[in-house]
Parts: C-alpha cells; sequence; structure tokens
C-alpha cells in the first residue's frame, strides 16, 4: 500500500481536519524522502541498538520524530519529543516511553550538531 493510500485509509476511519491531513503527509513524505538520514540518526544516537532489534513501533515513532526534528524546525524540539514519547507508551511496550525519551534525549543535545551536518551534505 502506497502511503498516500494509508493515510487517506486512516482518514476515512477517522477523519480529520485538512491541515492535520496535510501535515500528515508531509510528515510520512518527509520520513519516506529522507529514510537513510533518519535512520542514520537513529543508529547513531540508540547505543547498543540496532534498527532491526527495535520494536516496530519504537523504530518508527522515532522516524516520525526525528522527521521532525531535522526537517520541520517550526516544530519545537520538546513538544515533538514529549509526542514521541507518549505515542510510545501508548501503542508499545512499557519500557517504550523511556526508550524512545533517551535516543530522542541524546540526539536533542546534539541537534545543532546534526542540523549543521545536514546543511554540509
Amino acid at each position: 500500500m502506497e502511503s498516500d493510500d494509508a493515510i487517506g485509509l486512516a482518514f476515512e476511519q477517522e477523519p480529520r481536519d485538512a491541515q492535520t491531513l496535510a501535515f500528515a503527509r508531509e510528515l510520512v513524505e518527509g520520513v519516506v524522502n529522507q529514510g537513510a538520514r533518519i535512520d542514520a540518526a537513529i543508529s547513531k544516537y540508540a547505543r547498543e541498538w540496532t534498527l532491526e532489534r527495535m520494536a516496530n513501533i519504537d523504530r518508527n515513532v522515532l522516524r516520525l520524530a526525528i522527521c521532525e526534528l531535522l526537517f520541520m524546525p517550526d516544530i519545537p524540539p520538546s513538544v515533538t519529543v514529549d509526542e514521541a514519547v507518549e505515542l510510545a507508551k501508548k501503542y508499545s511496550t512499557a519500557e517504550s516511553g523511556r526508550f524512545v525519551n533517551g535516543i530522542l534525549g541524546n540526539l536533542v543535545r546534539h541537534l545543532d550538531e546534526e542540523l549543521a551536518e545536514q546543511q554540509v551534505k
């Protein structure tokens, strides 16, 4: 299923306003288009964890959050981290909130460096 089809299906099941739909599309497209860069950031800040070892929900919550952190500068990092932690707690394991918070917190501490590196590439 294509990402646009999946988003459309999700919004049919639980309708939202046009602004929310546009944000969801932008976020999913960002993850798809910047997947290699996002996965590299996860690997860099997830000490002793490979992408393959992570729970699917945790990995995908991290992808969404890192996309926001690196490519959506209008969203405050604290909001991104809080939302990601809440998603992980709600939809994954009991420890997922702490796991996601640890990785994102580590990235946020180095966010200026990551953004500067991104500008160079």
